[in-house]
């Protein structure tokens, strides 16, 4: 029986196709991460009911999360609208 390459080197052609290069790639994970996180906060601020220093504390870090996304949004779309995607 024969043996394809993908059985006795299965990460061989790991990194021969992308779509986009890999730091317009990086601020679309980034983004994709920071959005997971703000979406978590709301669920821990509920989670603190009770708690007014520890949903003060997550309603910070909401709002640092939340300039964090709007800054990447927009180096995306400068990036977008130099045909960098």
């Amino acid at each position: 029986m024969a043996t394809t390459v993908t059985e006795t080197r299965p990460y061989a052609h790991v990194g021969e196709s992308r779509g986009m290069l890999d730091h317009d790639h990086d601020l679309i994970h980034y983004l994709s991460s920071r959005l997971d996180t703000i979406w978590r906060c709301d669920q821990c601020i509920a989670n603190a009911d009770g708690d007014p220093e520890l949903q003060t504390f997550w309603r910070d870090i909401k709002k640092q999360e939340t300039a964090n996304v709007q800054k990447a949004r927009d180096l995306i779309k400068k990036h977008v609208k130099n045909n960098c995607f």
